[in-house]
């Protein structure tokens, strides 16, 4: 399974819209294409809900399955089946 962190959405350890909006149209999503992909959950800064959101609807044209959370704990979001 592959894992997005939205640590690595951060600038300067907080989320800046702008910046992750670049971001999120910068990655190459073609690398979750068929796969089941984790939107991890904890983050080192508080991020908003819309951040997941965006990143589970680019996920949504790639990824096989979406799951949100924690490995020990996860919930699907989508999937293709």
């Amino acid at each position: 399974m592959e894992t997005i962190h939205l640590d690595d959405f951060l600038t300067n350890g907080i989320l800046k819209e702008k910046d992750f909006r670049k971001k999120v149209e910068d990655l190459e999503w073609n690398q979750y294409k068929n796969k089941k992909v984790l939107i991890k959950g904890c983050t080192k800064a508080p991020v908003p809900i819309w951040s997941y959101l965006i990143i589970a609807t680019e996920l949504s044209h790639y990824a096989k399955s979406v799951f949100f959370g924690e490995p020990c704990s996860l919930v699907k979001i989508y999937s293709k089946d």
